[in-house]
């Protein structure tokens, strides 16, 4: 009889910028559940951004993370090493109509909403409470996106949500997790359509991160995805997506959020909440443990 497969855990932190007490709590979740489960953790290095991301802030987090007392399997998956996996898939939804060039700047974007909105109508807005894209370039003819895009005009490649959702045969949903125990999983209903047209690349970069997360997690046999409670609505989308293109769904958690003193989740503009500095400043890895909760 073959054995069960080992679960698959990651941690994927962007090197832009350096870690705090947030991305300690993930990795170390991820690094406590794939021991507990005799798993495998990966690190994956989420770097499609590539005006952002350096190599510096890249090395600094590998020096955090071994600090912690974490390790990970090698070779670490770079993004930015893989964009022609990502073109292909972008290629399929290009070739399948379920992805269109959007033209409008975000001036144009305001400009949109401020009329519809001084009007008296209501502009809809996604679960992080952004407005959702207007609809307007999903109008214009196959030969006029083409002049623009030959004309060199800037664009981003936007999922067609309707398109998109009238493939898909049954109701999405994911399975998350009750606890870090991942003892329990609920089924939880999918609402893509709450996000309306997301981005799913850029005219210079093939990919966005909802689109190259889901093609890695794929690649790299990701069986558990762990990580903050801030992405647990964008897992719609990347459902969405897996269904399309035919890809695995792992099951999920979302830990909760590690806050500041003022209450809203920790950025990489750091202040005291950067591992550097609190490391700089006496604090051991087992400290930073109790301040995460685990």
């Amino acid at each position: 009889m073959n054995s069960p497969a080992r679960p698959v855990f990651r941690f994927a932190p962007s090197p832009n910028g350096e870690l705090h007490l947030g991305h300690a709590c993930s990795a170390l979740l991820n690094s406590d559940l794939a021991a507990a489960l005799h798993g495998r953790l990966l690190l994956r290095i989420e770097d499609i951004d590539i005006t952002r991301c350096t190599p510096a802030f890249e090395a600094a987090l590998l020096r955090d993370l071994a600090w912690l007392g974490i390790g990970w399997e090698e070779p670490v998956r770079r993004q930015s090493e893989h964009f022609g996996e990502y073109r292909v898939l972008l290629q399929r939804l290009v070739d399948e109509d379920l992805v269109y060039p959007a033209f409008m700047s975000r001036g144009e974007i305001r400009a949109h909403i401020a009329q519809v909105e001084t009007s008296g109508g209501r502009w809809p807005r996604d679960p992080d409470g952004a407005p959702l894209y207007p609809a307007a370039d999903k109008t214009l003819s196959r030969a006029e996106r083409q002049r623009r895009i030959d004309s060199g005009m800037p664009f981003a490649w936007r999922l067609d949500m309707d398109a998109a959702l009238a493939r898909v045969a049954a109701p999405l949903s994911w399975q998350e997790f009750s606890d870090m125990t991942l003892a329990v999983a609920e089924t939880v209903t999918a609402r893509p359509q709450d996000w309306g047209d997301v981005v799913i690349a850029r005219r210079e970069i093939p990919t966005s991160y909802h689109l190259s997360v889901i093609v890695d997690d794929a690649l790299q046999g990701i069986s558990h995805v762990v990580r903050g409670r801030d992405l647990y609505f964008a897992t719609a989308v990347q459902r969405l997506l897996q269904t399309l293109l035919g890809l695995p769904e792992p099951r999920y958690f979302h830990h909760r959020l590690i806050l500041g003193p003022d209450g809203r989740k920790l950025s990489k503009s750091l202040g005291d909440s950067g591992l550097a500095a609190l490391r700089a400043n006496g604090v051991t890895p087992e400290e930073i443990r109790r301040m995460v909760g685990l």
